[in-house]
């Protein structure tokens, strides 16, 4: 069966009052390399059936890989006892009315292959070459992935997006492997990405570590690459729950009950916000929410979605909503979406322009330039505290230039009082977090200056 042929025939199955089909085919290619040398390259493809029956306020859910024609009525028969066995759910809505389908509903689905590396992989192999010529090794991976979703549902709601989603990871070490860089870059298809000059970022970054400065834990002016900030605020954005804020679970929960939505959270006029139509980073313009949690609901399948600030002007204007959660809030109905865009004053409109991480660099006496986070876990959800380690490159840069690499550290530090504390907001541009990747990888962020980041303790880790 087709994907299509699938939702029409799930539907048709389903005995219920209501019923939901998602359909997600998935297809991959890679490459892995170490050493200067490609070790291996792979393609997959994977389907995955999920069955939502609707049984008056109650919902039963089914998710199946790879489910065969003769497979399909029991996907469907099991979906609809789960439905009537089920309690009635809380953010149980009528499902979302029919709009016009998707103009490419019916096309075929046309699944990436190795070819997405075409130009990719030759400006890859002359890397390699150049590393060897400077004494460095270059390791990591390139990952391509397409996912095209089908959703259909008995009210008529006939709904498909393609996601294109592509990530290079790319970590240089010296000869004798004592110096490490990271960096990495998000792609749609890798025909953007230019691997001279990641490759030469990183010699640089190699270059600096040659003087080794150690520094003590504390409190230092710290300038952190839009790597860095994209992983700060993707946790910040994951934990902007309105359920979670009105049940004063989260730093969004206001003291004595409701929402700090409305409150001003930072000094400088920053804009945190999401839009499904971002050019290079577009993601679905509707719900899919394959399972009902906090802040989804499977009754909402289809929704669309549109442009959304959460923070504007340093001012906190939404939280993820349901439509349950929103008629228990009071607010507009928010879903989260699958992007997320940081600007600082301006909205990337300034004049002047925003400063590049290398004017921002030239403009600090004394600070330090973190490059990129990793193992970050919460500490506090009362204050989005968390912690987390620095890795691959710590630098000391002293009147205008780097001037060495600092040894590691721990940092304590919540992104919501990061935005009260932030001096000063760079060019933003599509970047790649490094610890949060596996998971989120579509976002637009700048650097930016802290002048007191928290580093709590010396790391011993190298």
């Amino acid at each position: 069966m087709t994907p299509q042929e699938m939702v029409e025939r799930a539907l048709a199955l389903s005995t219920n009052d209501g019923c939901v089909v998602l359909v997600d085919e998935e297809s991959t290619a890679n490459l892995r390399f170490a050493g200067n040398t490609l070790t291996t390259n792979g393609v997959a493809r994977s389907s995955r059936l999920t069955v939502i029956s609707i049984a008056g306020e109650r919902a039963g859910v089914v998710s199946r890989a790879a489910v065969r024609e003769d497979q399909l009525a029991d996907v469907v028969a099991a979906a609809d006892k789960a439905a009537r066995d089920a309690q009635p759910a809380e953010d149980a809505r009528p499902l979302v009315e029919a709009g016009p389908a998707s103009a490419h509903w019916g096309e075929d689905v046309r699944p990436t292959d190795i070819g997405v590396f075409g130009a990719f992989a030759p400006a890859l192999g002359e890397a390699f070459a150049t590393a060897e010529a400077g004494g460095r090794r270059l390791y990591g991976f390139a990952e391509h992935r397409l996912t095209s979703t089908f959703l259909g549902t008995s009210t008529g709601v006939r709904l498909r997006h393609d996601q294109p989603t592509g990530r290079l990871e790319l970590n240089a070490k010296s000869a004798d492997l004592k110096r490490s860089a990271w960096t990495g870059v998000s792609t749609e298809d890798f025909t953007d990405v230019d691997v001279d000059a990641l490759g030469a970022s990183l010699a640089q970054r190699l270059e600096w570590a040659k003087n080794r400065v150690d520094m003590p834990a504390g409190r230092y002016e710290t300038l952190l690459p839009p790597s860095a900030v994209a992983d700060l605020m993707i946790y910040l954005f994951w934990s902007a729950g309105a359920r979670d804020a009105l049940d004063g679970r989260s730093v969004f929960a206001k003291p004595g009950g409701g929402t700090r939505v409305g409150e001003q959270l930072g000094t400088l006029p920053v804009t945190l916000s999401s839009d499904p139509g971002a050019e290079g980073i577009a993601c679905a313009p509707f719900v899919t929410a394959h399972a009902s949690s906090r802040e989804s609901s499977v009754f909402d399948n289809g929704l669309p979605l549109g442009p959304t600030d959460w923070i504007r002007d340093g001012r906190l204007e939404a939280l993820h909503q349901t439509r349950y959660s929103a008629e228990l809030s009071g607010l507009p109905v928010t879903p989260a979406v699958d992007n997320l865009i940081m600007r600082g004053p301006g909205g990337g409109t300034s004049s002047p322009p925003s400063p590049s991480l290398e004017e921002m660099i030239a403009g600090t006496r004394h600070g330090l330039l973190l490059t990129c986070l990793w193992y970050i876990r919460e500490v506090d959800p009362q204050t989005l505290l968390v912690t987390g380690l620095t890795r691959d490159g710590v630098y000391l840069v002293e009147h205008g230039e780097v001037v060495g690499e600092v040894n590691n550290f721990r940092f304590n530090e919540s992104p919501v009082d990061l935005l009260g504390r932030i001096s000063e907001v760079g060019a933003e541009g599509r970047t790649l977090p490094r610890e949060w990747n596996d998971y989120f990888q579509r976002t637009i962020m700048p650097a930016v200056r802290v002048p007191d980041f928290n580093m709590s303790t010396v790391s011993q880790a190298s």
